[in-house]
């Protein structure tokens, strides 16, 4: 399967302004783990996820299948970036504890990728699927958001994006599922972060090479128009979904 390469192109923003996880998602997947010794992270991107499974896991290995990505993540001692494709990790037969693929999945060949985890699982070990879809903002600028992302934006989205709208529920997922608590992601953001945030986006780097700059200039102007005092930090909330089973 060809690796479909949607970030390498800006992978400084999307170290800059993809969303951090929280610290209770890793608590929660590391208590349902038979052991912490070692976490494989897939398709890392610039390791937002990555660096905090080394606060509960001895060693985390990172993948993604993009140079440019690997080459702008977060250095940390417990996490050793590769770069290697998500169906075939390099690992060793029943190494890992924990496999992660965090905003990644829907690109995988899900297939292989699964084959692959059932090869460098230990028995017991975990599969966490995990995804945020749609950003949650206050009432000030949902209107503003929302049209941009369905009406601007939306024929821009690849076919994946849909995976992750339905939070993978309609994606083949043949493990034993375990329940998770319901998590989300809080951010406090400037208008800059959110637009660095839009700037991300597949679907609009997609627009962009097909009409200009046009379109995000003018949500630009309106989202800072409907923000205020561009001093002022909105909470922005991205509510997480998760598919993880054990292997």
């Amino acid at each position: 399967m060809t690796f479909k390469d949607h970030f390498s192109t800006r992978s400084d923003a999307y170290a800059a302004y993809r969303p951090t996880y929280p610290s209770a998602l890793v608590d929660a997947l590391a208590d349902r783990c038979a052991g912490t010794d070692v976490a494989l992270d897939v398709g890392c991107g610039s390791g937002q996820l990555s660096v905090l499974l080394a606060r509960r896991f001895r060693q985390v290995i990172a993948t993604d299948a993009s140079q440019q990505q690997v080459a702008t993540a977060t250095p940390h001692a417990g996490v050793a970036y590769q770069v290697a494709p998500a169906e075939r990790s390099g690992l060793a037969d029943r190494s890992v504890d924990l496999v992660t693929a965090a905003q990644a999945a829907h690109w995988f060949d899900l297939p292989a990728f699964y084959t692959e985890v059932r090869r460098i699982g230990k028995p017991g070990s975990l599969l966490a699927l995990i995804s945020y879809g749609v950003l949650h903002t206050d009432d000030a600028l949902k209107d503003v958001v929302r049209h941009f992302y369905r009406e601007v934006v939306g024929p821009f989205w690849p076919p994946e994006r849909s995976h992750v709208e339905s939070g993978y529920r309609e994606i083949p997922f043949p493990f034993e599922e375990i329940a998770m608590p319901h998590l989300a992601i809080d951010v406090h953001w400037h208008v800059a972060d959110l637009l660095g945030y839009v700037q991300t986006w597949s679907a609009t780097r997609a627009l962009e090479k097909a009409v200009g700059h046009g379109p995000v200039e003018a949500f630009s102007r309106d989202l800072s128009a409907a923000w205020g005092d561009v001093d002022h930090r909105r909470l922005i909330r991205f509510p997480l979904s998760f598919r993880v089973g054990r292997v």
